[in-house]
């Protein structure tokens, strides 16, 4: 226990510490009484628990107590979510209110078989290990337990099958509520096992409609995507307000911003010339404008706690939910051309070997002279300098890459004359410069070798009607790797420019490989005679010149997908230790705060850092906590993006059911492979129990299953010709056949999914595929 502190209000952090530690719920009473506060003191005290919970720090449990943020209250009410086939229980707390999704807790029963889903019982929790524990008190009134699946007949019966991959189970529908077999429908689960029926309360149309997919997992994964009444009248609020007195004008300037053609937003934009300052000969002066979105969301505001909430936009193929509402994200935030718009500029001088020699941030007035789609800004430079197009690749957070030219050549180029005239002349020589910039910033970036990984992205074409069009390869350009590394130099002045004033930084973390993930990779590499030691000092150029020896091998993709693997997965906080893939010391998320709740913080920070105005931070934040919570929101982000992905790839390939096609063993485990379809993604199984009468050893260290008679292998990167058996849209599963159909099951009835749960588990994939309009 804590020894109890002097008389006084006490600050924030000694009042988390009191309800943290704690033996009994803390409610206001017991807080005062802890820290013997006068009867004024008490009316302050009560003023600052709720700015504490407005600022989510702490939540309100049953009986007015409080508890930190993200953590359980000690006594609360829980309900029965899921009892699984061991009889384990599993339950979640009825009010979660932080901005991460609910802990799932084991709940010891008391009595075998008196609690079923959907039971609501009042428990004392506490942590046991990474997870929590909870102890029934007593059992409340029932509620009911939701999901989404697809109705299936079955005679007069309709059953509910859930639409995850991992879900084994049907339910008997006691209620279909005008809902018919076929259906994607949004149900509650009640009653005890192994009666568990399901009531349908809302019918959400045909599941195999593509604009479905992304519906699923919005429900699947909880992705807040309805805005309070609250929340949408403070965003027009504050979309009204003027720009603010004070502000650098940057009007007169052609900067332009270069996004996908169906950008939804337009956050960043940038501009570059010539550097004049003598201290600074042959290097260049750029300018990255970033909307200036903490102008109008200000800490503490339903917007701020809606966009702490949601932690980032989400974007599927055919929707985007984003973090802010539209009257910001995609109207008064979003810089659009002939439009005055507010901004924070960062302001960089490049030096002529690329590395940044200062940087400066205001608050700004931008006019954004074009907005440009990628395409149309590399035609134009091809039409300009049209023997610059290199077609190398680059490396992002943890892939690109590909053999570089000279860096340097465009700076020496001349300006072809005639330029089209007028504006269209403007805005060639704005591209002219910006290609010559970076350049520059190409030069340096090579020399710093990040990790380069030439990894294909895939993109979901859809028509205006949402229906699916193509899902094929997406092209990288020179202009998707000139508008990267303008934002990647920013985030490192950002987070260098804080740095300076010891402000707190979000920073974007990207930590070394692990030992074991460096002794698995080599187990693998050595089953293609490449060497890898493990006593050197891992940096990514270690990784490059693996690709390098490798060469144009036809296990060039595997080996890359597997380094891929082999990395961490970057997070935020507020410790610096660097950023690995990018070989970069200090990096931020800077340019993206319409979309990246981690870039609003960054902005606030420097708001703050250099007095810059209203909208900074409050000095109350805990971006430990935070860092904590935006991490794990974009994770949940990526996985429901990329199911998304998996069922359109799914209803692309579900015409081609019966057909034989060119597939790429991508993983090995003991239940059978998994492979991809060649040049259009998608992960699909070839089970085990259908390679034959042939019993297969799996060969762990070298990721191959080998028959123990013929000696016939599967091997990690095997190229081959496989029967596409299944291709569900709904759960995005895809199963294969042998071509000769030696071994293949008889073809199922319904829709009913018998995998065993070896089979149904999730493997880990790296985010290689993407879709048509995600923002960079």
């Amino acid at each position: 226990m804590m020894h109890k502190p002097k008389a006084g209000l006490p600050s924030r952090e000694q009042i988390i510490e009191f309800i943290t530690t704690s033996d009994t719920p803390a409610g206001k009473r017991e807080i005062a009484r802890a820290f013997g506060l006068s009867a004024q003191d008490k009316i302050a005290l009560k003023a600052l628990l709720k700015d504490m919970a407005d600022e989510g720090l702490i939540d309100s449990a049953p009986g007015r107590a409080f508890h930190k943020m993200g953590g359980v209250p000690k006594v609360t009410v829980l309900r029965i979510v899921d009892v699984d086939d061991n009889g384990t229980i599993w339950a979640v707390p009825e009010r979660w209110e932080a901005d991460v999704p609910p802990p799932r807790i084991r709940v010891r029963e008391r009595k075998r078989g008196e609690l079923g889903v959907g039971t609501r019982v009042l428990a004392r929790t506490e942590e046991a290990g990474n997870g929590w524990i909870a102890h029934p008190m007593k059992a409340l009134a029932p509620s009911a337990e939701q999901m989404i699946g697809v109705l299936r007949g079955e005679g007069d019966r309709l059953w509910l099958q859930g639409v995850e991959k991992k879900e084994r189970r049907e339910y008997a529908v006691s209620d279909a509520g005008g809902a018919q077999a076929g259906d994607l429908v949004l149900a509650e689960r009640a009653g005890r096992p192994p009666r568990i029926t399901a009531k349908v309360i809302e019918r959400l149309g045909d599941p195999f409609a593509p604009r479905s997919f992304s519906l699923i997992a919005i429900h699947r994964h909880e992705i807040p995507h309805v805005f309070e009444e609250e929340t949408l009248a403070e965003a027009a609020r504050m979309a009204r307000q003027p720009l603010g007195e004070g502000r650098e004008d940057l009007t007169h300037l052609p900067i332009v911003a270069i996004d996908p053609a169906d950008a939804r937003d337009h956050d960043d934009a940038i501009w570059a010339a010539p550097d004049d300052d003598p201290a600074n000969e042959g290097g260049w002066r750029a300018i990255v404008a970033i909307t200036d979105v903490s102008f109008y969301v200000r800490p503490g505001s339903a917007l701020d706690r809606e966009a702490r909430r949601r932690g980032n936009s989400v974007y599927f193929p055919d929707r985007v939910v984003p973090m802010l509402p539209e009257v910001l994200s995609a109207d008064v935030c979003s810089l659009k051309e002939g439009v005055d718009r507010a901004a924070l500029a960062c302001h960089m001088q490049v030096t002529k070997a690329g590395t940044l020699k200062s940087w400066r941030f205001t608050r700004a007035t931008v006019r954004i002279a074009a907005n440009i789609a990628y395409e149309d800004a590399q035609a134009m430079i091809d039409g300009i300098l049209p023997e610059l197009r290199s077609g190398r690749g680059t490396a992002g957070e943890a892939g690109g890459g590909g053999e570089e030219p000279q860096a340097g050549a465009l700076v020496t180029a001349p300006l072809p004359d005639p330029l089209p005239a007028g504006g269209e002349r403007e805005i060639a020589a704005a591209l002219r410069n910006l290609w010559a910039c970076w350049a520059a910033l190409l030069a340096a970036r090579d020399k710093r070798e990040p990790l380069a990984l030439d990894l294909p992205e895939r993109q979901v074409a859809l028509d205006e009607k949402g229906r699916l069009l193509s899902v094929a390869p997406r092209e990288r350009l020179d202009a998707h790797r000139v508008v990267e590394d303008y934002m990647i130099a920013a985030n490192v002045a950002a987070a260098k420019a804080l740095e300076a004033k010891k402000a707190p930084v979000m920073y974007r973390i990207h930590e070394p490989p692990a030992r074991e993930k460096l002794v698995a990779l080599k187990e693998y590499l050595e089953t293609f005679d490449a060497p890898f030691a493990l006593g050197q000092v891992i940096k990514p150029a270690t990784f490059n010149h693996i690709i390098e020896r490798i060469g144009d091998a036809d296990f060039r993709p595997q080996v890359m997908e597997q380094i891929l693997r082999s990395q961490t997965q970057a997070y935020y906080g507020p410790g610096n230790h660097g950023h690995f893939g990018l070989s970069l010391g200090s990096y931020a998320h800077f340019t993206s705060p319409i979309r990246r709740y981690a870039d609003l913080l960054v902005h606030r920070a420097l708001t703050s850092s250099y007095a810059l105005g209203p909208g900074g931070l409050n000095g109350d934040e805990d971006f430990e906590r935070l860092g904590e919570t935006i991490s794990k929101l974009e994770r949940r982000a990526m996985e429901a993006e990329r199911e998304t992905i998996d069922r359109y790839v799914a209803a692309f390939l579900s015409h081609r059911v019966g057909e034989i096609v060119d597939a790429r063993i991508t993983g090995i485990q003991n239940f059978g492979f998994f492979a991809t379809v060649e040049g259009v993604g998608g992960d699909g199984l070839m089970p085990i129990s259908d390679l034959g009468g042939e019993y297969f050893r799996f060969d762990e260290a070298g990721r191959r299953l080998v028959g123990e008679t013929s000696g016939e292998q599967y091997t990690l990167g095997q190229r081959l010709k496989l029967r596409l058996a299944e291709a569900n849209p709904v759960s995005g599963a895809l199963r294969y056949e042998l071509p000769d159909g030696k071994g293949a099951r008889p073809p199922r009835g319904g829709d009913r999914d018998h995998r065993g749960p070896r089979e149904l588990k999730r493997r880990g994939r790296p985010g290689n595929i993407r879709h048509q309009g995600r923002r960079k």
